[in-house]
């Protein structure tokens, strides 16, 4: 119970070097590249989950946005993998660091943007000042929208990480109750231990509903700006 809440947060070093470059790139050797004309089952269900996903968040797009597909279906993949390991025992999530989040979501946005500006640039324009606004609001209305505009990206590496940070948070609270709660209560403890058994399979969940959500936003404002 002495061990700091945060503890988990803090960026791993080994011999004072950081290694969180080396996890984030862990999760790739999770999906192996399929090498034979017949695959087996694990590769199997991981193809079709792909195009599952693909097939769903592209439905939408035009064929100027389904060149992103690579690109979302990638994003996707990494960060559900990562929130997953991320719950493993004595693990680091990169995640749960609001830095990485943005660097995430701020190059993909600035993308998604500049393509609308490339491509639709009067459309574009047209979204800080919508038809029919009255001529005293017109400058309000064209801060407020560019406020709104910027604040997208924020969002989406805020939400993850906020999500992502909770529950890890819950988790550790709760185990660290459970551990206490022994030498008082067993039966108590046993609760405790219920609830923490069921918190886990819903950050299980969580974990991939952020990752969809993510990609998802991204996937939506690529939509508006194609």
């Amino acid at each position: 119970m002495n061990e700091n809440l945060f503890a988990s947060f803090i960026a791993p070093t080994m011999m004072g070097l950081p290694i969180v470059t080396l996890i984030i790139m862990f999760p790739s050797l999770l999906f192996p590249t399929p090498k034979r004309l017949i695959n087996n089952r694990t590769i199997s269900i991981q193809q079709w989950l792909i195009q599952l996903t693909s097939k769903q968040m592209m439905a939408i797009h035009n064929q100027k946005g389904q060149t992103w597909s690579l690109m979302l279906m990638s994003l996707i993949m990494f960060i559900g993998s990562t929130n997953i390991l991320g719950l493993l025992p004595h693990s680091f999530t990169p995640t749960t660091q609001l830095s990485m989040n943005l660097g995430m979501a701020i190059p993909l946005w600035s993308a998604t943007v500049f393509t609308g500006f490339r491509h639709k640039t009067k459309t574009s324009l047209a979204h800080f000042l919508p038809q029919g606004t009255p001529a005293p609001l017109i400058p309000m209305l064209v801060v407020i929208e560019t406020i709104s505009l910027f604040i997208q990206p924020v969002a989406l590496a805020v939400r993850l990480t906020a999500n992502i940070t909770a529950g890890h948070l819950l988790i550790h609270l709760i185990g660290g109750a459970t551990l206490a709660l022994l030498n008082i209560s067993t039966m108590t403890a046993f609760i405790t231990f219920t609830i923490l058994i069921l918190l886990t399979i819903l950050e299980f969940a969580v974990a991939l509903i952020q990752a969809y959500v993510f990609t998802l936003l991204v996937s939506l404002y690529l939509h508006d700006n194609t």
